[in-house]
């Protein structure tokens, strides 16, 4: 009786654990990125609903999530800006660029009754450098001639945390406005004249919820899931663009490298919204480090595949993000090939 209690313990043991490698109780966790926190979260859960793959994802911003990856404590890294050669270098092995979408950062405002409103680089550039410092100003007057621009002071915000999206926001800024690449310049952290400061998109976003008179620069979906309205913006080609799916998918209309490393705002397409950029996950291409095994590798390259898939790319339309073209997606799946596990490679 007792050898018989024992095979049948074994045989639960055995089915247990067949049943588990079936669901794939893998655990996988990322870091990085507010700017497509929205995105990512519901990718994540369908992927988990999917595979039974365990996807966590910490929003603590683009510079946080690279420091993690660097420190291999997460398994991906998420950032709205590709990191430069001397920052891969750092890194310690070879990282690989995957865009998962292509994103906006709009300027949100808060105006009692108003939501049509038009800017420029040079408007926004004098709002931020403290030249302009009420909206009823002659120069914002000048572009929006039908509005009641109120007598009422500009509270400017922006990110306290290194993040990708002031750094889309701020290389658009230097692309467009020769003042500002003098005084302010482009980079994740900066000092900015005058303004507040908040962490992450959704504390920008609140702070521009709760503050009349106040402007941030936002990821869009963040303005579209609050409804907070946000300026249309002046392009490369002097056509005023407010941000939409088709107009940030404009931007995108160049040729690409085969790293997928490059920045999209101030596109010369006459359609395109200015401040739009991609949004990538790094990890690392060689993934046998740290113990890992290989079942987490597979999973983290079938996540990726996933995301980049015909279901991921719905789910980043619904989210008001931009999927990617063919082009880029075509690209990526190259990239994601190359991903390996003790030097072979792990996509088939």
């Amino acid at each position: 009786m007792k050898k018989l209690t024992l095979l049948w313990f074994s045989v639960l043991l055995v089915l247990t654990a067949c049943n588990s490698e079936k669901k794939g109780q893998v655990k996988l966790s990322g870091a990085g990125a507010t700017f497509p926190e929205p995105y990512y979260t519901i990718v994540f859960k369908d992927y988990t609903k999917k595979t039974g793959n365990d996807v966590t994802y910490g929003a603590t911003g683009s510079g946080s999530g690279i420091r993690s990856l660097k420190d291999r404590t997460i398994d991906f890294g998420a950032t709205d800006v590709f990191l430069s050669d001397d920052e891969l270098k750092e890194m310690g092995a070879e990282v690989i660029h995957i865009p998962t979408a292509i994103g906006a950062v709009v300027l949100s405002f808060n105006l009692p009754e108003i939501r049509n409103l038009k800017l420029t680089a040079e408007l926004i550039s004098e709002i931020y450098r403290g030249k302009i410092t009420h909206w009823n100003d002659p120069k914002i007057k000048e572009v929006n001639p039908d509005i009641n621009l109120p007598n009422l002071a500009i509270t400017p915000v922006y990110r306290s945390d290194g993040s990708g999206t002031t750094y889309v926001f701020t290389d658009y800024m230097s692309k467009a406005d020769e003042i500002w690449k003098t005084e302010i310049g482009r980079g994740k952290s900066l000092e900015f004249p005058v303004g507040i400061a908040a962490k992450g998109n959704p504390g920008v976003a609140g702070i521009i919820s709760q503050t009349k008179g106040s402007i941030g620069y936002i990821g869009s979906e963040y303005a579209f899931a609050l409804d907070i309205p946000s300026a249309v913006l002046k392009n490369s080609s002097g056509k005023f663009v407010e941000a939409s799916v088709e107009s940030i998918s404009a931007s995108a209309d160049v040729e690409l490298p085969d790293d997928t490393r490059i920045m999209i705002s101030n596109s010369d397409s006459p359609e395109a919204y200015p401040i739009s950029t991609f949004t990538w996950i790094i990890l690392f291409k060689e993934q046998q480090y740290n113990d890992r095994n290989e079942n987490k590798a597979k999973a983290l390259v079938d996540l990726m595949s996933y995301i980049v898939g015909e279901e991921g790319q719905k789910v980043a339309d619904k989210t008001h993000y931009a999927p990617l073209s063919k082009k880029a997606i075509e690209k990526t799946k190259v990239i994601i090939k190359s991903v390996t596990y003790n030097k072979k490679p792990i996509a088939q």
